[in-house]
C-alpha cells in the first residue's frame, strides 16, 4: 500500500474518552470521498475490550478504512518517565508524542487529532497541506500568544522569547513523522516540561510550544475550531472545554447538535447525557494519582 495514496492519522484516548473517538472517526469516515485510504492509529490507554469492539464496528464494512491499535504501554522507550506536572490532563495525552515512532518509515505525513473532535470536511483537503521542511503544523491556540495571561508559556521572558510569539494548540497537528523522529521530539518535550515544571500549565501543550518556538507552521483556523466560539463553516470543531456529552456543556449549541448527530451513528447512539459528577471525579483522581507519583518519586 503505498503511503502516498494513504492517509495516516493518530488519536489517543482512555476508556473515559472512547464515546468521543467513536464520533471522530465517524464524521472523517463519513465525509471522506476522494480514494484514499486511512489508516487509524489508535493509542489505546485500557480502552476497555468491548468499547474497541463498538469502535472496530465503524469500519467493518469499508475497504479503505482500517485501524491499527497501539497499546499505551508498548509506547514509552525503557528508561523514560512521563513528567509529573499539576494539571488535571491524564497521562493519556503525552502518548501522541509517541505517534510517528509507529508509522511505517516512509510515511512523510501524520495527522494528529485529539478525541474531542469532529471532522466536517474531507480529511483528504487537510492531507494536502504542505508542510514543506516544517516538523510540525498546527492551529493557533485561543490566547494567540505566549505571553497569554491565562494561557501561554509563563515563562517566556525566561525562556528568551518575544511576548508575541504566536502560541499554537496541540489538538490537531499535522507531522513530519521523519523530522519528528530524527530530532527526538519528546525527549526534548519531556525536557522542557521536566526543566520547567512550575510554570507547565497545560501538559505537553507547553512542552511542544517551547520547543517549536517560532518553527512551526500555521494552518488556517477553521481545522481547528473551538466550539466556545461560534462559525458559520468550520472545518473540524475542537470542543476544548466541557465535552458535549456532559449535561453542563456550555459551549456552541449547534456544535453540540453536530457531535450528536455522528454519534447516532455509532453504537453509542441514543447515549444519555452525563452528570457533571463524574467529569470532577475524573479530574480530581488523575491529580490525586500525580501527587502520589510524586510523593514516592
Amino acid at each position: 500500500m503505498s503511503s502516498n495514496s494513504t492517509i495516516h492519522v493518530a488519536v489517543a484516548s482512555n476508556n473515559n474518552y472512547a464515546v468521543l473517538v467513536a464520533a471522530l472517526i465517524k464524521s472523517i469516515i463519513f465525509n471522506h470521498h476522494s480514494p484514499e485510504k486511512i489508516i487509524f492509529y489508535i493509542f489505546n490507554d485500557y480502552i476497555s475490550l468491548k468499547n474497541q469492539n463498538r469502535i472496530k464496528s465503524l469500519i467493518d464494512d469499508s475497504h479503505k478504512i482500517s485501524i491499527q491499535w497501539i497499546k499505551a504501554g508498548d509506547v514509552l522507550p525503557p528508561g523514560m518517565e512521563f513528567p509529573i506536572d499539576q494539571s488535571a490532563f491524564p497521562f493519556t495525552a503525552f502518548l501522541r508524542l509517541f505517534a510517528p515512532y509507529h508509522v511505517p518509515d516512509d510515511v512523510s505525513k501524520l495527522i494528529y487529532f485529539d478525541a474531542d473532535m469532529i471532522m466536517k470536511r474531507d480529511v483528504s483537503d487537510l492531507w494536502k497541506f504542505d508542510l514543506e521542511n516544517y516538523t510540525l503544523a498546527a492551529v493557533v491556540d485561543v490566547g494567540k500568544v505566549v505571553s497569554c495571561e491565562w494561557g501561554g508559556i509563563p515563562n517566556y521572558k525566561q525562556l528568551g522569547l518575544s511576548a508575541d510569539s504566536k502560541y499554537f494548540n496541540s489538538g490537531l497537528m499535522i507531522i513530519n513523522p521523519k523530522l519528528w523522529r530524527e530530532n527526538n521530539t519528546p525527549a526534548k518535550v519531556f525536557k522542557a516540561m521536566n526543566d520547567n515544571i512550575k510554570y507547565v500549565n497545560y501538559a505537553d501543550q507547553y512542552g511542544l510550544n517551547v520547543v517549536f518556538a517560532n518553527n512551526w507552521k500555521e494552518i488556517d483556523p477553521r481545522w481547528n475550531w473551538y466550539a466556545s466560539s461560534q462559525h458559520p463553516d468550520p472545518f473540524n470543531i475542537h470542543f476544548l472545554d466541557i465535552k458535549p456529552t456532559f449535561k453542563s456543556y456550555r459551549s456552541d449549541g449547534e456544535f453540540r447538535k453536530d457531535f450528536f448527530k455522528y454519534l447516532d451513528m455509532t453504537p453509542w447512539k441514543g447515549m444519555k447525557l452525563q452528570s457533571d459528577y463524574i467529569r470532577l471525579y475524573r479530574k480530581a483522581i488523575i491529580k490525586i494519582k500525580k501527587k502520589l507519583i510524586q510523593l514516592v518519586s
